[in-house]
């Protein structure tokens, strides 16, 4: 497959259950995984869930921000929000039910306007991470002891 792609991440246990994160190819100064469920406040980083709302939320802002960036068009502002809706499934364990999107574009030019409502026909068809998702990945794993 010619448009094939791969990305290696990797993760080094810091202490507890805080993870320091090597985006492999890619500089990313103190990113950290943090699934302690301590306060907020006292977290090193985001848990799981909040980086695959961050990952589907960003995805799909930069879809949409593409297709009308296609037609050289600029928005006044723009604003996004993810729900990530979580709980136990029939045998106890917690799971990700949903992620409820909200993208809030702002313009005030008719012709942006009408660019957008194209956008919204096509944009999430675009976005690799939601619709990966949605169909479900293959995760193969594989501990090493």
């Amino acid at each position: 497959m010619a448009d094939e792609f791969k990305n290696v991440v990797k993760l080094k246990l810091e202490k507890d259950m805080i993870f320091s994160c090597d985006m492999g190819d890619m500089k990313v100064e103190e990113c950290y995984i943090d699934e302690t469920n301590v306060h907020e406040a006292d977290m090193w980083g985001p848990n799981p869930t909040r980086l695959l709302a961050s990952a589907v939320l960003g995805c799909l802002s930069a879809s949409f921000i593409f297709c009308l960036k296609k037609r050289d068009y600029n928005l006044d502002d723009f604003e996004a929000e993810a729900e990530l809706v979580g709980g136990r499934n029939e045998k106890g364990y917690l799971r990700v039910k949903e992620i409820n999107v909200k993208l809030n574009p702002k313009t005030d030019d008719e012709e942006i306007r009408r660019r957008m409502q194209k956008c919204l026909k096509i944009f999430e068809q675009y976005c690799t991470v939601t619709q990966s998702v949605r169909e479900g990945i293959k995760v193969n794993v594989n501990v090493e002891i």
